[in-house]
């Protein structure tokens, strides 16, 4: 990525990025949008293909200490538990109770976080399960932070969706985590749509109850959009190759060489390295849950990923109202 070919941004504009700290990866942020969206630019692109994709746990938001669809999944466990003790019979939910992660991931086709979502989603409406869902954000709090887990997303991602976005990029959210989970409230907490949410997803069916037509939750034909099936999923639901990717572990990696490797188009990645455990974590090879981050930031050098260090690049991580401050 030539960045520098256009030039710094200009001192009497207004601070698109308040929440970045002056630094390498600011500045190429701004002069990048700057190159894309001006039409007086070389390096200008038409609006119908200015499209950012952002990973959404551990990029948008955090993944600790366990992803919260995780989270919300395990408390619907423990309600479903009990009413059916025998359900601890079940070696799956026995390590999902314990939080062991690796046990519900093993597998080929993460059979044990199946089992989990079978005995949590399965069957469910989508008008139940999103009234499950937004019930548990009004009550649920975060073992750590004690807010709203709607109320942790990082303000200086918040900051750069809105930058793009006034700068004519559609800003779709590709990220492992269920589609209809996060299509409850990535709309109120980030401004994006349902319909640019490309997430993890199962066959739903169509039923008429008591009349009414009703879409109810399945586990058939799961597809998970994670690692290679990112660029998958962007092709299915999009119908157009990125022009910029921001991610935070090897689980975008493919979805970052995709919008950046021989794109015809000026591209860039960037990667979120959690380097803060005052403000939030800290983990890269050694993650207490996901997120894993090792191949993508030794190949980020060579692709001309941008790598955002959490405690040096952000002023701030959360909105200021955190009770912590943050």
């Amino acid at each position: 990525m030539a960045l520098a070919s256009w030039g710094p941004a200009r001192a009497a504009e207004p601070d698109a990025l308040p929440s970045w700290n002056e630094g390498a990866v600011k500045q190429a942020l701004l002069t990048f949008v700057r190159r894309v969206s001006r039409e007086d630019s070389p390096d200008f692109v038409p609006v119908a293909e200015r499209l950012a994709v952002f990973d959404n746990d551990g990029n948008l938001w955090p993944e600790h200490p366990l992803p919260f669809q995780l989270l919300y999944a395990l408390d619907m466990l423990r309600e479903a538990v009990k009413q059916q003790p025998e359900l601890r019979r079940d070696p799956m939910v026995q390590a999902a109770l314990r939080n062991d992660v690796a046990a519900l991931v093993a597998g080929q086709r993460h059979e044990g976080l199946l089992r989990i979502l079978a005995l949590t989603h399965a069957g469910m409406t989508t008008e139940d399960y999103r009234a499950s869902v937004l019930r548990w954000l009004e009550t649920a709090r975060h073992p750590r932070f004690g807010r709203r887990f709607d109320e942790l997303a990082y303000q200086p991602m918040l900051e750069l969706l809105q930058l793009l976005r006034s700068n004519g990029f559609r800003t779709v959210i590709v990220s492992g985590g269920g589609a209809d989970f996060m299509r409850v409230w990535t709309e109120r907490v980030y401004g994006i749509p349902p319909e640019q949410v490309v997430g993890s997803t199962a066959l739903t069916r169509f039923e008429l109850r008591d009349g009414r037509p009703v879409l109810v939750k399945g586990l058939d034909h799961l597809f998970v959009d994670d690692k290679g099936g990112k660029p998958v999923g962007i092709h299915a639901v999009m119908g157009r190759r990125p022009i910029a990717a921001f991610g935070n572990s090897d689980g975008d990696l493919e979805m970052l060489q995709y919008t950046t490797i021989a794109n015809p188009r000026p591209s860039l990645g960037l990667l979120v390295h959690h380097t803060d455990p005052q403000r939030e974590y800290a983990y890269d090879a050694n993650s207490r849950s996901s997120g894993r981050l090792v191949e993508a930031l030794r190949q980020a050098p060579e692709r001309g990923w941008l790598v955002v260090d959490m405690a040096r690049d952000w002023r701030v991580v959360f909105a200021p109202s955190s009770r912590n401050g943050l």
